[in-house]
């Protein structure tokens, strides 16, 4: 168990094949289990959702983006009022990300120095300078319960190695200027994020220098940039494998369900990412049995719900017919949609952890890739990724709907 003024980490069980985990995090507003998916409400709202169906959603804790937050409405704004917390109508927990990630978002209106990133502003041209410093002085501000390091972020499709061990190095030095500019560490914790780009000799080293300052958590990022699932997948288990046992592990930006379920095998417990909110918008439903194309005519008479066993309202109270008339055209059907995915998002958390507690997380994994693929056709990479863990997936011919194809294809 680890402890700290401001968080508590308590790791309840760990599966005895794989490196799945079911942790307790004790936060300044909340307590919560991990794993657990982060939704993304970058500029103090999560799209399309009030802060009332969020909590009806059991959403313990969501992320915000300094870099956004800074400009609309301004930190001392927020610091006046109370805090991001306050000024949402938030009582849980909150997460924020240090503006790094910017640097790739806005490459192109950023310059990065030693000193700092300097963003050109994409609405009005205005400059802001962002250092380790005023990151983490902005964060304060904001009063998030997790706030994270300001890292050099390179995407992970970058063909310059120098500029990825640049980076790496620039992130060590930057997390002694965060930790030295931190005035609330009793009631804020300051996670360092693990940069190296695909180089995994370059994750250890970050790895290793990090956790020689004892930070109450880190991070796993540069990832789900377009880089390759082979090299993505080995790169999460190299730095599960180095980070410590008693502290959170966070791999940033990943949020597609599949992805989920093997990088809580690999051993990583907390998750953010826009992809349910955003892929709601383009009529796409999550479900356990893959996504659901929505505007797809097959449903246009279809009168059950997204899925029968969620108890979020939209599929209490809509049909399929419904929501295939509301996204083609109308704001609410992605809205509802956005609430069935995080909805979803949250059931899946907790079907894992529950999967975990139990001893069954194996079979979990097995069962859900099975009903992602009923044919046995799984990407290549998670079939890699899960045997390094212990899991092995079926052979294709083993699969029911492989057995039923097999059976008609001899009969005719």
């Amino acid at each position: 168990m680890s402890e700290t003024p401001a968080l508590g980490h308590e790791l309840i069980k760990k599966c005895d094949r794989t490196n799945a985990r079911l942790c307790k995090l004790r936060l300044p507003h909340c307590e919560l289990e991990t794993p657990i998916f982060m939704p993304v409400g970058t500029m103090a709202a999560v799209k399309g959702l009030t802060v009332d169906e969020l909590e009806a959603l059991d959403v313990p804790i969501i992320l915000g983006n300094t870099y956004h937050l800074a400009l609309r409405p301004g930190t001392e704004l927020l610091d006046e009022l109370g805090g991001l917390h306050d000024f949402m109508g938030w009582r849980r927990s909150i997460l924020t990300d240090s503006g790094g990630f910017q640097m790739v978002s806005l490459l192109k209106l950023a310059n990065i120095t030693e000193e700092g990133v300097t963003f050109q502003s994409p609405s009005d041209g205005s400059q802001m300078l962002l250092t380790p410093e005023k990151s983490i002085q902005l964060q304060n501000e904001i009063g998030a319960d997790i706030i994270m390091a300001l890292d050099d972020v390179v995407s992970s499709t970058t063909p310059d190695p120098e500029r990825v061990q640049e980076a790496m190095h620039r992130t060590l030095r930057w997390i002694d200027r965060c930790i030295a500019a931190h005035k609330k560490p009793d009631k804020q914790n300051l996670f360092g994020i693990v940069q190296g780009g695909l180089d995994l000799d370059l994750r250890a080293t970050c790895c290793h220098e990090l956790i020689k300052r004892n930070l109450p958590g880190y991070a796993i990022g540069g990832l789900s940039g377009g880089e390759a699932k082979d090299e993505f997948w080995k790169v999460v288990l190299c730095c599960t494998k180095l980070l410590p046992p008693n502290k959170p592990r966070y791999c940033m930006g990943v949020g597609y369900p599949i992805d989920l379920v093997v990088c809580v095998a690999l051993g990583v417990d907390m998750f953010d990412c826009v992809y349910p909110a955003r892929t709601a918008r383009f009529g796409v439903a999550l479900t356990d049995n893959g996504n659901m194309q929505l505007k797809h005519k097959r449903y246009k008479m279809d009168k059950k719900p997204i899925e029968e066993d969620c108890r979020c309202s939209t599929c209490s109270t809509f049909s399929r017919a419904y929501l295939h008339c509301m996204v083609a055209k109308e704001q609410t059907g992605a809205r509802l949609v956005t609430l069935h995915n995080i909805a979803y998002m949250m059931k899946l958390g907790r079907n894992m952890r529950e999967a975990i507690r139990s001893g069954r997380f194996p079979e979990f994994v097995i069962d859900y890739f099975m009903r992602w693929y009923p044919q046995g056709d799984w990407p290549g990479w998670c079939r890699d990724a899960l045997a390094a863990v212990g899991i092995e997936l079926p052979q294709v011919d083993t699969c029911p709907a492989a057995k039923r194809r097999k059976v008609g294809e001899e009969e005719a």
